[in-house]
């Protein structure tokens, strides 16, 4: 059994993936962590405790992480430490957050995925496909979320266009960011040329799917060598 540590337990994520692993056999929650200051700090959820000392991070096999860029990062620097593998899902990082990131991965096997979802995993290779036969078509990316989150464009949405940009060599301009409602998570991309218009589009019902892509994660990553890998190297 995989034992694992949930930064971020009280969000909306973590406590989909708290819930979720009292029905996987594999896996164990040993300590759920939250920020400095947190009302639920010293409590017990679901049967796990809550707290804000990352050294506790210790007696976890990986660390899932969705919280925050800058808590990520402080996290990150932990598990290097402790050589522990973690399963990155936070998006909103700079460039510099990005190549802090890849300094640890020589350290430490980490999953990076903006994205843990396997349908929006499989729209990725879609994309990938799409472009290379529809080269001459313009592209629109369409990113829609609920009113909370804060960064935009979405961190699927700029995968969503690195993989455009990294085949058809054109830089996209064109991404539309919708916050409204609680609407979990909606991504289309629309090849338009005079003749016909060709849409991908994914839309996430629950949370769920993306806790389930970071179980499906954590007990991949555990067993590899240290290293960057994605959700496409997992599945």
């Amino acid at each position: 059994m995989i034992k694992l540590a949930v930064s971020g337990a009280c969000g909306k994520m973590g406590s989909r993936i708290i819930s979720l692993a009292k029905r996987d056999k594999d896996v164990e929650i040993v300590i759920g962590l939250e920020r400095k200051g947190h009302p639920a700090i010293s409590s017990d959820i679901d049967g796990i405790r809550i707290s804000d000392d990352d050294d506790l991070i210790s007696q976890a096999d990986c660390l899932v992480e969705f919280t925050e860029s800058n808590a990520t990062l402080a996290h990150l620097n932990k598990c290097v430490s402790l050589k522990k593998p973690i399963v990155i899902g936070t998006t909103g990082f700079d460039e510099k957050g990005f190549k802090l990131i890849e300094e640890a991965s020589k350290h430490i096997p980490i999953l990076f995925s903006p994205n843990m979802s396997v349908g929006v995993n499989l729209l990725f290779k879609l994309v990938k496909e799409a472009v290379s036969i529809l080269k001459k078509y313009n592209v629109k990316i369409i990113e829609t979320h609920h009113v909370h989150k804060k960064d935009a464009p979405s961190g699927t949405a700029k995968k969503i266009a690195q993989i455009i940009e990294s085949v058809n060599d054109r830089k996209v301009k064109d991404i539309e960011s919708i916050r409204k409602g609680e609407i979990v998570g909606e991504h289309e991309i629309i090849f338009d040329s005079e003749l016909d218009t060709v849409v991908l589009k994914h839309s996430a019902k629950t949370r769920d799917i993306f806790a389930t892509g970071a179980l499906l994660a954590a007990k991949w990553i555990v067993s590899q060598k240290p290293g960057l890998y994605s959700m496409e190297d997992c599945l």
